[in-house]
């Protein structure tokens, strides 16, 4: 099994190599393998794709939108034509199931290219009458070059996350993906070649913190969009605040799920599974704290551990498997210490709690019941299959308890009253919220958190105004006249 790109980097509508740079592994969560190597971007690649990609922004945007909506609009098509060849990518790359990562990754990608392909036409300024016959007319504006940096866990989404709106807006993007998965990006840039983007529009420069870091930091740059956890956010926000640049930062959560004792608890269970469970509990916006009214607390934990038993821990390769190994051996051990440290505090463990012996780096799906708000794994992202259940009496309580805390990438709330369930969602303290279920994310709504979860939204229309800028014309159609 192979997975090795032709190049390591690809820049100004091709592959290019620089072996000097520093060799990066690309290894298969599921058996510990090797799959692939690339090489981490030298000072010269780096160059070579910020002037690629100034070069290409420029004619780029002489385009008009429709023209750019067209090319996005085919890069989903050829996307979803090539969903399993993609999927099988993401599947080597980051462990995750086939049976997630077909519906998943690269279908997301094609819907945020569809969405904004379809969007680029609309982005027009407005008129705007001002008194004495005058007005002001307004343009929007690409912003030039855009430097995207992507997480592990979503390669492929992530990058189409960012480059569907930048491109639409007419900038171009260097896209640095994960050091821990940096092949599927790398076939993006291919299909947005292929679907008629210039030369230049989107490159793929791979590399460690550093390669991200000499990108921000270059003036050339206008914006940066970030996935990653809270440490790295807050550096390269502060970089790109330095020079005054545009930043979106999407950063990690320690969201909280609400179960009031009228909600429907079958729903209820799935929604707490695939907050906790999806993707190995590696995703930013997961329900890790599950608040369960005290009434029905113990017929929940029953549920869910019965549902629990349903999972198949194996191959990712195989269809039929819903829970696969997590990213890396490093990401396992964090999350074992997560769990040792949950027994220590008192926690009572329900389900899992073992790293599964064999090749790869499976885990069990863990849950722990009887959690105090002040336990470390209440309060700390895990970033891994760990559930913590608390229970409470009332609703003011639970709400205050839920925001006691420096996250705000999500919430939800289940109850079958919607008047208490929006009036919970409205003193939620977090950017994206859920009412009778959680962590879905189509491309028609804005993504993104609140406090230390990141600024700036994704998706949707919201994500025009983060990849643009207004300009306004004044238009004098009289006289000027001065004082003197």
């Amino acid at each position: 099994m192979a997975y090795q790109p032709r190049a390591s980097h690809f820049v100004d509508g091709q592959y290019c190599e620089d072996s000097t740079g520093a060799a990066i592994e690309v290894v298969y969560p599921a058996t510990g393998e090797t799959i692939a190597q690339v090489h981490s971007a030298t000072t010269a690649i780096v160059e070579q794709a910020i002037v690629a990609a100034e070069a290409a922004q420029k004619m780029w945007a002489k385009l008009s939108g429709t023209e750019r909506g067209r090319v996005l609009t085919r890069a989903a098509q050829i996307l979803r034509e090539r969903n399993r060849e993609l999927s099988e990518i993401e599947t080597h790359d980051t462990g995750k199931p086939l049976s997630e990562t077909l519906v998943a990754d690269a279908a997301s990608g094609a819907d945020a290219l569809e969405y904004f392909g379809g969007l680029a036409g609309t982005l027009t300024g407005e008129h705007i009458p001002v008194a004495g016959g005058d007005f002001v007319y307004t343009r929007r504006e690409a912003l030039g070059v855009c430097v995207g940096i992507g997480a592990w866990n979503y390669p492929i989404q992530i990058a189409c996350w960012k480059a569907a709106p930048a491109l639409a807006c007419g900038n171009a993007m260097i896209f640095k993906p994960s050091e821990v998965t940096p092949l599927s990006a790398l076939k993006l840039a291919e299909i947005l070649i292929e679907a008629g983007a210039p030369a230049g529009l989107f490159n793929v420069v791979q590399g460690y913190g550093d390669v991200g870091a000499a990108l921000v930091a270059d003036p050339r740059i206008a914006k940066v969009s970030l996935t990653g956890s809270v440490p790295t956010g807050q550096k390269v926000y502060a970089s790109a605040a330095s020079g005054l640049k545009h930043a979106t930062m999407e950063l990690g959560g320690k969201s909280p799920l609400i179960i009031f004792d009228d909600a429907n608890l079958d729903n209820a269970v799935s929604a707490a599974i695939n907050g906790n469970f999806y993707s190995t509990g590696q995703i930013c916006s997961n329900s890790t704290r599950v608040f369960v009214h005290e009434s029905i607390k113990d017929v929940f934990l029953a549920r869910l551990s019965k549902r629990m038993e349903l999972a198949i821990i194996g191959d990712p390769m195989d269809e039929a498997t819903t829970i696969g190994p997590m990213v890396s051996e490093r990401q396992r051990a964090i999350t074992l210490g997560y769990i040792d440290k949950g027994l220590e505090e008192g926690a009572t463990l329900v389900a899992g709690g073992k790293a599964i012996d064999g090749a790869g780096y499976y885990i069990e799906p863990t849950v722990f019941a009887d959690v105090t708000d002040e336990m470390t794994i209440a309060r700390e992202e895990i970033f891994g299959p760990v559930m913590s259940v608390l229970s409470f009496r009332d609703e003011q309580e639970v709400v205050d308890r839920a925001n006691a805390t420096a996250f705000g990438l999500a919430a939800g709330v289940f109850t079958s009253d919607l008047t208490r369930a929006h009036r919970v969602v409205e003193r939620f303290e977090a950017g994206t919220c859920y009412i009778n279920t959680f962590n879905l994310t189509p491309v028609e709504a804005p993504f993104g958190g609140v406090k230390m979860s990141g600024v700036g939204r994704e998706n949707s229309k919201a994500a025009i105004e983060h990849y643009s800028q207004l300009k306004s014309v004044y238009v004098c159609l009289g006289d000027t006249e001065a004082p003197f």
